[in-house]
């Protein structure tokens, strides 16, 4: 009966226990859930100009479209040009290190670009940038 007793016990010793390597695994996809960084889309396609001196720009945290029909498209809705610095102003709080990029169709006015980079100068967005495609 003791002979018994001991077998049982190395069988039971002999298990692998995943409880620890289960936790490892949940800690390593909380930890890529929050470091990913997630695309921001305006919310349509524009038309982009072409510029020989376009450089790629960097950590753009605020992504502003305007469309050849002058209309203003911030995180895939359109906005009213007069409610654009108040939207500005709520993504900048939420990163303030974070830049501005405006991709403004060929055919749209000039006059919508300077609504919207004016609104972006009000609200102290430092770095403020006009979309292009390169060569």
């Amino acid at each position: 009966m003791r002979k018994n007793k001991s077998l049982m016990g190395q069988e039971e010793e002999n298990e692998i226990n995943l409880t620890p390597m289960l936790d490892v695994v949940f800690i390593m996809l909380i930890f890529f859930i929050v470091t990913a960084s997630f695309i921001k889309e305006a919310g349509i396609d524009v038309n982009r100009p072409e510029a020989p001196t376009a450089e790629k720009q960097e950590d753009a945290a605020i992504l502003i479209a305007i469309s050849a029909n002058d209309e203003i498209w911030i995180d895939r809705r359109e906005v009213d040009p007069r409610a654009v610095r108040s939207h500005i102003e709520r993504l900048h709080a939420e990163n303030p290190k974070g830049s501005l990029v405006i991709q403004a169709d060929k055919e749209s006015t000039n006059e919508t670009l300077v609504v919207v980079m004016e609104a972006a100068k009000q609200v102290g967005v430092a770095n403020v940038s006009i979309a292009a495609i390169d060569d």
